[in-house]
């Protein structure tokens, strides 16, 4: 007879509540986007397509930091939702994918139907896909353009007034303000699959401190982290 302890520590039992919870953040977090977010301004698409193209000299610094880092956050779900979707029911990469455009809408939905990995044992990479996204260079690049991005954020003009102009921004646009939130998603689900990967690779769970750090700290962990090694 399963005793309530065990039931509190089963992770299949704990991978259904983190399933249903997820899903009720992500399908809460789709309606606050587009019902309850600041509307949409005239000049989005305007905005949208300067921060596309480098013509940033009008554009407030902190708009086009988060903008930017929300091309690297994918990257970083690449380096460990690929390898994580061989052990699923679910393939990772059209999530993957779809995160470099809309970020955590596309994502989370793989987060909800996958299965936690941690008790299983990490597979080494059998393609070139996977053998170039577990190599540490992914980890310093990212880690490189985050430190670019935040250096160029704090030495354009005046901080404070363009700390004032983003809040502004942020209660004002929708295209901002789900940004934001998109990134803030981004860095609090990390753990979901960074601590598998921590698991697997029969790492100290001191590394799960890495996750607080947003961005940096993944970029480090995949600069760090050993290369997997075929089971015997």
């Amino acid at each position: 007879m399963t005793t309530p302890k065990e039931m509190a520590i089963n992770p299949l039992l704990l991978g259904r509540w983190q399933s249903f919870a997820l899903g009720a953040l992500w399908l809460g977090f789709v309606i606050y986007a587009v019902l309850l977010s600041p509307p949409s301004q005239p000049d989005t698409l305007n905005v949208i397509l300067h921060l596309s193209t480098g013509q940033w000299a009008q554009l407030n610094p902190m708009v086009v930091v988060l903008f930017n880092l929300m091309g690297v956050w994918p990257v970083v779900y690449a380096s460990l939702a690929i390898a994580d979707g061989r052990d699923q029911r679910v393939l990772a990469w059209p999530f993957v994918v779809g995160s470099f455009g809309v970020g955590a809408f596309a994502l989370m939905p793989y987060l909800v139907l996958r299965k936690p990995t941690c008790d299983l044992p990490y597979r080494a990479t059998e393609t070139v896909l996977l053998k170039g996204l577990e190599h540490r260079l992914v980890g310093v690049g990212v880690a490189i353009a985050t430190l670019l991005l935040i250096i160029y954020g704090f030495a354009q003009g005046d901080w404070y007034e363009t700390w004032q102009d983003f809040l502004h921004q942020f209660a004002t646009s929708q295209f901002i303000h789900v940004m934001s939130l998109d990134f803030c998603l981004l860095t609090l689900l990390t753990p979901s699959l960074l601590w598998d990967d921590i698991a697997r690779r029969n790492l100290s769970p001191g590394w799960r401190a890495v996750s607080l750090v947003p961005l940096l700290g993944a970029a480090v962990y995949l600069a760090l982290r050993p290369a997997a090694v075929a089971p015997q």
